[in-house]
Formats: structure tokens, sequence, C-alpha cells
């Protein structure tokens, strides 16, 4: 048996050296933080550029409903009477913009599709290395 004085340095020694012990990092661990604040730097980022492609697609699809609308006033013209100037030049341009409006309308929804699966991926990822942060063996008990 230990006498009460063995102890006490017995204990002092377990309690200094606990005291003491730096936490170990593992290079996975270190990679995981890595790209948990990574994350966090990049969603707000990818969020509101998410949300301004929305707006912009939006602001898009009424600039084409607008066109539309004016084609078919200025058709309507047309047809009512002749005109007193020339309007086939004004039509083709409008035609023109409605294609390239088109284009770009198709354009801006392949890049908010893209920046969807970028944000599932991210997620996900995110996900995945929480959860081997959590329960490094990969189970739970």
């Amino acid at each position: 048996m230990y006498t009460e004085h063995q102890r006490r340095a017995k204990m002092a020694a377990t309690m200094n050296a606990e005291s003491t012990k730096q936490p170990v990092i593992t290079p996975t661990e270190n990679r995981d933080a890595m790209a948990a604040g990574m994350l966090e730097l990049l969603k707000p980022a990818v969020q509101e550029v998410d949300e301004r492609v929305r707006l912009v697609r939006e602001s898009q699809l009424d600039l084409r409903q607008q066109i539309e609308e004016l084609d078919e006033v200025l058709k309507q013209l047309g047809q009512a009477r002749e005109p007193p100037i020339e309007l086939d030049p004004y039509v083709k341009k409008l035609m023109n913009s409605k294609r390239k409006i088109a284009v770009i309308s198709n354009i801006v929804q392949n890049a908010q599709d893209r920046l969807s699966k970028l944000h599932l991926h991210i997620a996900k990822t995110s996900a995945k290395r929480k959860s081997l942060v959590d329960f490094p063996g990969g189970s739970i008990l």
C-alpha cells in the first residue's frame, strides 16, 4: 500500500501529466476542419450567386414576355393598316433580341442548375466529413 504522501505525489503527477497533454490532431481531422472552414467561407457566396442568378432569370423571363407582347402589338399594327414608316427592320431587331434573350436565359438556367448541384454536393460532403469526425471508427458504438 502507498503512504499518504506517495498517494498524493502520484495523484499530483497524474494530474500534471494530464493537464500538460496537448490534444493530438490527426491529418484527417485537420483536413476535415479545413474543409468545414472552407465550406463555411464559400457557402454565403454560393447562396448569394444562386439568388442573383435566380433574379436574373426572372428578369430575363419578364423581358422576354414584354418583347413578345410588343411583337404582337407591332404585328397587329402592321396588319391593320399600311404603316407610315417601315417597321420590318424594327420587328427583325425585336426577333433577334428575343432569340438572344432565349439563349441567355438557357445559359443562366444551366448556371443555376450547376450551382444547385454544387451546393448539394458541398452539403453532402460536409455531412459525410462531419459524421467521420464525430464517429471516426465508422460506428456509433
